[in-house]
């Protein structure tokens, strides 16, 4: 909203209260040509950082803002992650066993809810026990039930969710039923023992560009595939 918002002031809009409760916008006539460049996504890179702590790996992550995740990089943290900044980015290394740690989602600069599932997924081979609450959207877990395919030992009453973590997931055919959900699996198989098949992978398009070729990269056996029968 901030980025946005500067980018309509630079075109010459009269907008108050970007980043707070209240916005106010007077309206103009005219709005002038820009030049701009899109911040990059914080959510892809806290769902990568995620992935190093979830495999154990060692991720360099190029032209993220770390100043814009920060309420994550303290929970990876606390889940023993090593994080570092480089000159362009950040890097993680995901510890040889997770530490369990609570988080409670709130409006940015807090925990973000669109990293709830991939977080979760992350806690579920964290030995101990995990509160996840989720306070920004109703009904933002219908990923559980799919995790518990993989083996996760995950209820959840209301807002909140309690994670107690096993010492291995396993590949399961599941389903991915939004764009965090999907996400979310993506984590939790790529940490899982076996082959683990995630329909309706159309949903990660809408946040996460040729996710695939990027795991890839990173040395992940992952393809995409045409759509299959369940």
């Amino acid at each position: 909203v901030i980025d946005l918002a500067n980018a309509l002031i630079a075109m010459g809009a009269r907008i108050n209260g970007a980043g707070e409760s209240i916005i106010e916008i007077e309206g103009i006539d005219e709005l002038s040509p820009l030049a701009h460049k899109v911040i990059p996504d914080r959510i892809e890179t806290g769902t990568f950082m995620a992935i190093a702590g979830i495999t154990g790996g060692d991720i360099t992550i190029r032209g993220c803002m770390p100043e814009h995740v920060q309420a994550f990089l303290v929970k990876l943290k606390a889940a023993g992650l090593k994080v570092e900044e480089t000159a362009d980015g950040l890097r993680a290394a995901g510890p040889a066993r997770l530490k369990a740690v609570d988080i409670e989602t709130a409006p940015y600069p807090g925990f973000p809810t669109d990293m709830q599932a991939q977080f979760m997924a992350l806690m579920s081979t964290a030995p101990g026990t995990s509160i996840i609450t989720e306070t920004i959207f109703e009904n933002r877990f219908m990923h559980v039930a799919e995790l518990r395919r993989m083996g996760a030992d995950i209820s959840f009453k209301g807002s909140t969710a309690t994670v107690r973590g096993v010492r291995k997931l396993k590949g399961a055919n599941v389903m991915a039923t939004d764009l965090r959900a999907s996400a979310s699996l993506v984590v939790a198989a790529l940490g899982a023992e076996g082959e683990t098949t995630i329909h309706r992978v159309y949903h990660l398009d809408r946040g996460y560009e040729k996710i695939e070729e990027k795991l890839a990269i990173l040395g992940a056996d992952v393809r995409r595939e045409k759509s299959m029968t369940r």
